[in-house]
């Protein structure tokens, strides 16, 4: 029998979205065995994570549930963390079994040597948020933000989320976010003659780009507009799918 493909989602953030789009991912995770071979959720999945020692953001029963039936079943499932969640950590990966990823990894995937990353603060521009995430990702912000407790913390990232403004359409700065990873993207497979595919997330508009033939820049979109994913297969093109469609 000819392998089962890899999934690739991303910027899910669960937390953030409507019911009905939580519904549509969680259906969609819940079918993934028995049609991939994996499922990558390349950053973003919760719109906040961060492992209190007191515990874990409240919300997420039913994600986690699922993560962890479907890793005890045998699907491997990754989780990249992106700007949301890229605190996540020891959690994930010992009670759920999740393999949990902070920085890009080059892996080969159905075949296609591909290099996944969740695509923020990549390519030029975005200096300001580039200084920022390594203010966030510092060990005495991290500290500093465990002393506020689940409650409080919560709430202090949903202020500062947005992600409510973008359930509709992308706007102006999506697409220009989305070029600018375009063509850091179109330099990495040039720089990088061993990669097939890279794989990006992060700006919510799904991208699927022949750069070369047999070389493709792919951005498998969001839940929480487009609901796209992809799809690699051995010997074949890379496709996105839209749930539902």
């Amino acid at each position: 029998m000819p392998a089962l493909p890899v999934y690739i989602a991303s910027d899910v953030h669960l937390g953030a979205i409507p019911p009905e789009r939580e519904h549509a991912f969680l259906t969609w995770l819940e079918g993934t065995p028995g049609s991939a071979s994996c499922v990558i959720i390349n950053g973003d999945l919760f719109d906040f994570w961060f492992e209190y020692r007191s515990g874990i953001p409240r919300g997420y029963d039913r994600v986690l549930d699922l993560l962890r039936e479907l890793v005890s079943s045998g699907m491997p499932v990754t989780l990249m963390g992106g700007n949301h969640d890229w605190w996540g950590g020891r959690y994930l990966r010992d009670e759920i079994g999740v393999e949990f990823l902070q920085e890009p990894v080059t892996r080969v995937l159905a075949g296609h040597r591909t290099l996944v990353a969740h695509g923020d603060g990549l390519g030029a521009g975005d200096l300001g948020y580039r200084i920022l995430k390594l203010v966030l990702r510092g060990s005495l912000t991290r500290w500093a933000f465990a002393q506020l407790g689940p409650g409080l913390g919560g709430r202090l990232a949903g202020g500062v989320s947005k992600t409510e403004h973008r359930w509709g359409a992308p706007s102006p700065g999506d697409i220009a976010r989305s070029r600018v990873l375009e063509g850091w993207a179109m330099r990495t497979l040039s720089e990088r003659p061993e990669l097939d595919l890279v794989v990006l997330g992060h700006t919510h508009i799904p991208r699927l780009l022949e750069v070369a033939p047999g070389r493709w820049y792919v951005n498998a979109g969001d839940w929480v507009h487009h609901g796209t994913y992809l799809v690699l297969e051995r010997g074949r093109d890379p496709h996105l799918v839209t749930w539902g469609a």
